[in-house]
């Protein structure tokens, strides 16, 4: 099995096809059950060319409620070429993607400098996130950075493609060996003013959950839009001054939070840009109901930033990103 990213384009080519072919069929089956037929027409020796990510990916449905939950599908990729112009008969010739098995499909992409097909991962197994590029050995290669005394999760990939999440523990400094193959290194941020900082989780490059923390403060904003009318509020010549003359309806209100980083390592620009370019974000806040009564809700947002300047320690010296977010809903709620 091998993995695939359906953000970029995934090609399924086939080269010469015989003398006599007249139509090319592909068929893709999406975790077991068949979901495409589809039938073009080709010329005797032309390549047989198609482009299933875009397809396969309205298969696939990344969900996050505070439970790190694998998501990916499974997808095998049959070509054939048949003498009618329809795709009907028996096949002159079949290939099959992958051979045997299937490909595993993640909610990811790859960017242009990785060229055509882009995998999740090189070298399985691993960890399904961003590592420093300039590690001195495999047991630092990987790191996190987490606030005291909390625990999460950490996305890997088997050696089977499979997708899975590696649990660590509220005192835990590092996580070894096995499903990933290699260690993370968990580097513990001391508590501040702005009490453990902001959990922010979003679908990574990998098509995996990463969470990032934003350890400094915070800004919530409340918009609101409404449109107006001018009433007539006189009665027999006269009229009450406590009535609005000019009346408000149709009123929407939206909220948007505002997040500082802190400081980070130069190397985690890429999280930073993964996070920007990210479809699905979520943001874990804590509630209160009395003094001693906390929990936490899971709120979707949308990253409203819209560029991203990297920073080095050469230009910026320290690293620090301020991100804004919109609450992926209205605060007013009109759910019908």
């Amino acid at each position: 099995m091998s993995g695939i990213l359906l953000r970029s384009p995934i090609y399924r080519t086939v080269a010469n096809a015989p003398t006599n072919s007249n139509s090319t069929k592909c068929t893709i089956t999406i975790d077991g059950t068949l979901r495409y037929t589809l039938v073009k027409r080709i010329q005797p020796t032309e390549t047989q060319v198609w482009e299933i990510a875009e397809l396969c990916r309205d298969y696939i449905d990344i969900t996050f409620n505070g439970t790190y939950t694998p998501e990916t599908l499974t997808v095998v990729t049959v070509l054939t070429t048949h003498a009618s112009i329809d795709g009907s008969g028996s096949a002159l010739s079949t290939n099959t993607f992958p051979s045997s098995g299937n490909d595993v499909a993640y909610d990811g992409y790859g960017t242009w400098m990785q060229g055509s097909n882009p995998a999740p991962k090189s070298t399985l197994p691993n960890w399904l996130i961003s590592g420093d590029p300039k590690y001195t050995n495999i047991n630092n290669h990987y790191q996190i950075f987490v606030p005291a005394g909390i625990g999460g999760s950490v996305p890997y990939i088997t050696t089977s493609s499979v997708l899975g999440y590696s649990t660590y523990s509220t005192t835990a400094i590092n996580l070894t060996g096995q499903p990933s193959g290699r260690t993370l290194l968990i580097n513990r941020i001391a508590c501040s003013k702005y009490d453990i900082g902001h959990k922010v989780t979003f679908v990574n490059k990998f098509g995996a959950l990463q969470d990032l923390w934003f350890f400094l403060k915070d800004t919530l904003v409340t918009d609101k839009k409404n449109e107006e009318f001018q009433s007539n509020t006189i009665v027999n010549g006269s009229y009450n001054k406590n009535v609005h003359s000019k009346k408000v309806f149709n009123t929407t209100s939206s909220r948007k939070i505002s997040l500082s980083s802190g400081y980070y390592p130069e190397w985690t620009n890429q999280w930073f840009e993964q996070l920007l370019l990210s479809e699905q974000v979520w943001y874990s806040r804590t509630v209160f109901n009395g003094a001693s009564n906390e929990s936490t809700e899971v709120v979707p947002l949308n990253v409203s930033t819209s560029s991203f300047t990297e920073k080095t320690v050469l230009n910026d010296k320290l690293i620090q990103y301020t991100f804004t977010f919109d609450m992926a809903f209205d605060y007013i709620n009109n759910v019908r």
